[in-house]
């Protein structure tokens, strides 16, 4: 591949690498412990990481285009394509570094298309890290892979806009920490399927807004959850708007573009871990006479691991690459591509590493099956794996049939 490393990505690079090896991998098991006493789910230890990160300059490393101001060296995708991966394979690393979804993507968003008003007064907190978000997008009663679908209602009244609907899957929208949303919704239900839907700011505290359903996720409550938010006759002003009316599907791919390559950086760094954990696991344990490191099985499991893997992450560098040259609309298809396939890589991984752990695997003992269930999940949202690929499959026929369309009988 023709990609290479910027001088500064490297140094940014081995900044993170001694940052994880200081901060954050002693710091686990404190974290967890701190979270599960904490009364709302919050431990005090990561106020003192992410001052840490902060003050090494760690920060907010996503964000193309940022000024100096907000801290932080903004890195190309392909600079920071072994960030996100360090930070993948421990589950609170992003945060520490506010590098975390889905507050990425809602900075990205309100940086290019949120007023001035906006920005000062969400943007800002959220490059800070003193507040969390939400994206509040797919809904319960719908296939919300077609965003077409959307039903809930943004409607124009007075001056602003009105609000009614259901949406669920808004990660951490339950969380203290939480202090805004983005909302997608229908401003012109007789517009053209793709300009019918507008994105709106909605503070979590606005009158009508309520938390419903919090469903676990293969039985895990993460901090802040996935849980219903019910939208009834809520009011916000009209410069709350994003861009214009009309606009929200062209700002959700906006989003969920680099977020999808974020997705899948950061299962190259979970794999990575679930490998380290199997060979580590396989040298510790014994059966029939010798450890497991010598048995012909395992070492395949571990060479197929380690094949696919860097497989993987050179199908993301790839995509990386393209959406710092020419785009992330031309690079659509790579984009889609890795999304469908490093989920799966990851989870073909830490499978292999469960079965080597035996019944400890699918415990809290190790961090396999939270992982296993993160990676899972993963594979649905910012779009299931079916349609990505269905990206993919349009793609590959337009090269020889340049005027093939989606839904064609003929």
């Amino acid at each position: 591949m023709p990609y290479q490393f910027s001088p500064e990505g490297v140094a940014v690079q081995e900044q993170v690498r001694r940052f994880m090896d200081t901060f954050i991998h002693p710091n686990e098991e404190r974290y967890y412990s701190e979270r599960e006493a904490s009364p709302d789910g919050y431990p005090p230890v990561m106020d003192k990481l992410k001052a840490a990160a902060m003050e090494r300059g760690l920060w907010n490393l996503f964000l193309p285009g940022l000024d100096a101001d907000h801290l932080g060296t903004p890195l190309s995708n392909v600079d920071y394509a072994p960030v996100s991966e360090m930070l993948g394979g421990v589950e609170f690393a992003p945060e520490v570094l506010n590098c975390s979804a889905p507050d990425t993507g809602n900075m990205e968003i309100l940086h290019r298309y949120g007023t001035e008003s906006i920005k000062r007064l969400w943007l800002e907190p959220l490059l800070a890290g003193e507040i969390r978000s939400a994206f509040s997008m797919t809904e319960p009663d719908v296939a919300s892979s077609d965003a077409t679908n959307i039903g809930l209602r943004i409607e124009r009244t007075g001056d602003g806009y009105t609000l009614n609907g259901r949406k669920w899957f808004s990660s951490g929208a339950a969380s203290p920490r939480c202090k805004v949303m983005i909302v997608m919704g229908v401003t012109d239900p007789d517009a053209a399927p793709h300009h019918r839907q507008s994105m709106i700011v909605v503070p979590k505290d606005t009158t009508g807004v309520s938390l419903g359903l919090l469903p676990t996720v293969f039985g895990y409550s993460e901090h802040g959850g996935h849980p219903e938010v019910v939208y009834r006759d809520v009011h916000v002003p009209a410069v709350n708007l994003l861009g214009e009316e009309g606009s929200g599907f062209a700002i959700a791919q906006a989003r969920l573009g680099p977020g999808r390559i974020h997705h899948c950086m950061r299962a190259i760094g979970v794999a990575e871990r679930a490998l380290e954990l199997m060979v580590t696991r396989s040298l510790e344990r014994s059966a029939f006479g010798s450890s497991l490191a010598h048995k012909g099985l395992i070492q395949t499991w571990i060479a197929d691991s380690r094949i696919e893997i860097d497989m993987a992450r050179e199908y993301v560098m790839k995509a990386a690459h393209l959406m710092d040259t020419v785009g992330n609309r031309a690079a659509a298809s790579e984009i889609a591509g890795i999304k469908a396939a490093v989920p799966r890589v990851a989870l073909r991984v830490i499978d292999r590493s469960i079965q080597v752990h035996g019944g400890a695997g699918v415990t809290q003992v190790t961090p396999l099956a939270r992982m296993y269930a993160h990676m899972r999940t993963l594979r649905i949202a910012d779009g299931p794996d079916e349609v990505h690929k269905m990206t993919v499959a349009r793609q590959e026929i337009r090269k020889h049939s340049p005027g093939f369309r989606m839904g064609a009988t003929g």
